[in-house]
């Protein structure tokens, strides 16, 4: 790299610290090459010598003076494949909060043998201040629907209070076998991680966390299966699963907490190798103008097929846990 250039913070970097900020904006330097040009006073931000704890504020420029570097593709680097396949799923815009409806098959986040992945991709939703969005909450790898995600660190803060708080809806759809045996109810089992195994499953344990879901069956075939909707009060992982699988009415295509066999067919019917779990609703009310909004995810296609191919309607108006939201009204 030759000659000295300047950085501009922006208003998603406000309030970091100078060291995490050079970090971010040159991978290929080796951090103590940083430091040493830090208090050598080479690094510079508004041309005043700074510290690398200095806490940048927006606007202010930083001074990058000559130096090598290793080549690396920029932390943020989206392929163009990626980035049209981000774009695609993009369902709802007002600018500070977005939605997304995630494939199943595509991590939320990376991990152990994970290189694709949503958080990876979001540099491709950046806005023209170059702000790119921040995930609010998780989906299951399996799970497909909405996603939030914030385009500030201050709407990531706020709607994570909501979720915390519990102030919000999410419903999720799924295809159980066998059916439930209510038609609404509700299922309270702490859950708590399997140790015993490497790989991630919950158990239901007194030691662990509460978890509450309630449940409303949408349609039903008789007692061999339902098109139920879930609406998870906690947060839990993999909480709809295993509370399903708890109650007797596991979620087709669910391999960590049902048998396989139910991979291939129900009753002769054969349906999408996948689990059957979409997040079909988030309801909550805007932090800054307390309007409600409401974002919907449609089915994917392979689901789409499962439900007619069992006789359920994918476009049902069917709005479950009327008596549960007239009570906490």
């Amino acid at each position: 790299m030759s000659g000295v250039y300047y950085i501009e913070v922006s208003e998603d970097e406000d309030g970091q610290r100078l060291d995490r900020f050079l970090q971010k904006h040159l991978k290929g330097v080796p951090f103590g090459l940083l430091q040493k040009l830090m208090r050598k006073g080479q690094i510079r931000v508004d041309s005043k010598r700074v510290k690398p704890a200095t806490r940048l504020e927006q606007g202010q420029s930083v001074r990058i003076p000559p130096m090598e570097t290793r080549e690396e593709k920029p932390k943020d680097f989206v392929s163009e494949k990626d980035a049209a396949l981000i774009r695609s799923l993009v369902i709802y815009d007002e600018g500070d909060i977005i939605a997304i409806n995630k494939p199943s098959g595509l991590a939320t986040q990376g991990g152990t043998n994970i290189t694709s992945h949503v958080d990876g991709m979001l540099g491709a939703l950046a806005n023209e201040k170059g702000v790119k969005p921040r995930l609010v909450h998780r989906l299951d790898k399996e799970t497909s629907g909405v996603l939030l995600l914030a385009r500030s660190a201050d709407m990531a803060k706020k709607l994570g209070k909501i979720f915390q708080g519990r102030n919000i809806q999410k419903i999720y759809w799924a295809l159980t076998a066998p059916a439930p045996e209510m038609n609404q109810g509700e299922i309270r089992a702490p859950l708590l991680k399997d140790t015993s195994n490497d790989f991630e499953k919950m158990i239901i344990d007194d030691a662990g966390q509460p978890a509450t879901t309630y449940f409303d069956i949408i349609e039903r075939a008789h007692k061999q299966m339902a098109f139920v909707a879930f609406w998870p009060k906690t947060g839990r992982t993999h909480q709809i699963r295993v509370h399903a699988a708890h109650m007797g009415a596991p979620i087709i295509g669910d391999r960590k907490y049902t048998r396989d066999d139910l991979e291939i067919s129900v009753d002769g019917v054969s349906h999408a190798k996948r689990l059957h779990l979409h997040a079909r609703k988030i309801a909550f009310r805007h932090p800054d103008t307390n309007k409600e909004v409401m974002i919907e995810a449609s089915l994917p296609e392979e689901l789409e097929k499962s439900w007619k191919s069992f006789g359920f309607d994918p476009q049902t108006q069917y709005d479950p846990f009327q008596d549960i939201q007239k009570k906490s009204s």
